[in-house]
């Protein structure tokens, strides 16, 4: 079951991590739900792709005229809206209950974003695993945190000039031709 770890297929209830996070939720305020839903799908992204999870970026469409679609943004992230008269949390719990009989559940975690107390119940009786809005929020920061230190410490400073990055032949042949 080792091979599992990191192995996820991650669902994120959109609007209910941007209604958790002060700084989405003021963005939402601020300039509406689209640039809410693009600062989470960009945090996802890279979060994403740092686990190794696959992605779905669920988002409402209940009592909206627009029809369902799924788009991938990238390798691991799918952004879902529902159809118009679905909820997240059914677009979610119906997805937990098909994974209980797909291959992938010996391989793969399954895991779901929220802090519905109820959607946390239900998810968790389908065998998924449960991440509070706040986990997930935190475990964000965290990996940007990571990324951001692992940019730093290869950029020391013999590796910002590409003269040292050449090996030491190439280096030599150029301060050969330098000194012509």
């Amino acid at each position: 079951m080792s091979s599992a770890v990191g192995r996820a297929i991650l669902f994120v209830d959109g609007y209910n991590i941007i209604g958790a996070c002060p700084r989405l939720a003021k963005q939402r305020d601020r300039q509406g739900f689209d640039a809410a839903r693009q600062v989470l799908s960009e945090d996802l992204v890279g979060y994403s792709a740092f686990r190794g999870y696959q992605t779905k970026l669920v988002f409402d469409a209940y009592r909206q005229g627009t029809p369902s679609r799924e788009d991938a943004l990238t390798d691991n992230l799918d952004i879902c809206y529902t159809h118009p008269h679905q909820t997240a949390d059914s677009y979610i719990e119906q997805a937990c209950a098909q994974f209980r009989s797909d291959i992938r559940k010996f391989s793969h975690r399954l895991i779901v974003a929220t802090s519905d107390r109820a959607q946390q119940l239900t998810v968790v009786g389908y065998g998924a695993e449960w991440m509070s809005a706040q986990r997930l929020l935190t475990d964000i920061r965290q990996v940007k945190e990571q990324v951001r230190r692992k940019k730093r410490s290869g950029m020391g400073r013999s590796k910002r000039f590409l003269a040292n990055r050449l090996n030491p032949e190439v280096q030599q042949q150029l301060e050969q031709l330098r000194r012509l």
